[in-house]
């Protein structure tokens, strides 16, 4: 993911052999799809992609092209702190960030120093900062409950997946639901980034990263179930959080991440549109990074 949106672990630590927790044993697996509303959609033949002017060069988004999608189904919603701590009790699961023993945090939000990522020094590499403590040490869920998880790696969220038996969209599923039923539109809802001067997505509001108005109601992340829903019942697929999909990128350690977070803005990464793409690694954990699941 380029650093603007969301900064990767630093290749040099990250182990050898990639872990592959979707491959192992899932102790206590879920039998009812841990409580996700799923929404059945029928599938069929869509417009992906965008050739607009603003795409991000390498991004991959074009060109424009018609795609067969069978029927499936996905989550209304991201899975939130209350059902990834459902999973975490029943299976003692240990996330990536809590192993490396830290995550990235947007400096705002932070309780304690932290490295500067490189390129991008708003975020910073916060020791203890895990899906509990999402800004850091002392931090909590508390009013948080509903909100989406973060710090969970593509791995961790495998692991959930393998748990309650579901799995996660492919980028070609998350779009098509993305899209709600519209063609060509750039946001799910249509058109326009705030129609007749309504927020329906939550990113940055004012001037990237000095100044944030929380004009849309959200500094940070906001509940999974905020703003209307698109033309297929789905919540938040634009902005909120980075959402995990099957999808590798170019190498098996790298996986393509679709919708953009709060932090996206149109003046350095305008990745909440719906075509959008970029990628992240397998062991990668931010505070804006997050997944919903598929069927």
């Amino acid at each position: 993911m380029s650093e603007c949106c969301a900064p990767r672990r630093d290749p040099a630590v990250v182990e050898t052999v990639i872990k592959d927790v979707a491959q192992q044993p899932s102790r206590n697996p879920h039998p009812a799809h841990d409580g996700a509303r799923l929404v059945p959609l029928p599938g069929g033949r869509f417009a992906m992609g965008s050739e607009d002017a603003d795409v991000v060069p390498g991004d991959g988004e074009g060109p424009v092209r018609s795609v067969e999608v069978a029927p499936f189904a996905i989550d209304a919603v991201c899975v939130s702190n209350d059902r990834f701590a459902a999973f975490v009790e029943a299976t003692g699961h240990v996330t990536d960030a809590e192993r490396y023993g830290w995550s990235f945090v947007f400096e705002a939000f932070a309780t304690a120093e932290g490295d500067r990522a490189a390129q991008a020094p708003w975020w910073l590499a916060v020791a203890g900062a895990t899906w509990r403590s999402p800004d850091g040490p002392g931090s909590t869920l508390a009013g948080r409950e509903d909100h989406p998880v973060v710090h969970v790696s593509h791995a961790d969220a495998r692991a959930y997946c393998r748990w309650a038996r579901l799995r996660l969209p492919t980028e070609t599923e998350w779009e098509y639901a993305s899209r709600g039923g519209l063609v060509g539109a750039r946001f799910p809802w249509g058109e326009e980034l705030t129609p007749d001067g309504e927020h329906r997505c939550n990113i940055w509001q004012g001037e990237f990263p000095a100044s944030n108005t929380v004009a849309d109601g959200y500094a940070g992340t906001a509940p999974v179930a905020a703003y209307a829903p698109n033309g297929y019942g789905l919540f938040n697929t634009s902005g909120n959080v980075w959402e995990h999909t099957a999808d590798v990128w170019s190498t098996p350690d790298t996986r393509v991440v679709r919708g953009g977070s709060y932090l996206c803005h149109a003046s350095y990464c305008n990745r909440y549109r719906v075509s959008a793409r970029t990628f992240t690694t397998v062991d990668s954990t931010t505070g804006n990074q997050g997944f919903r699941v598929a069927l």
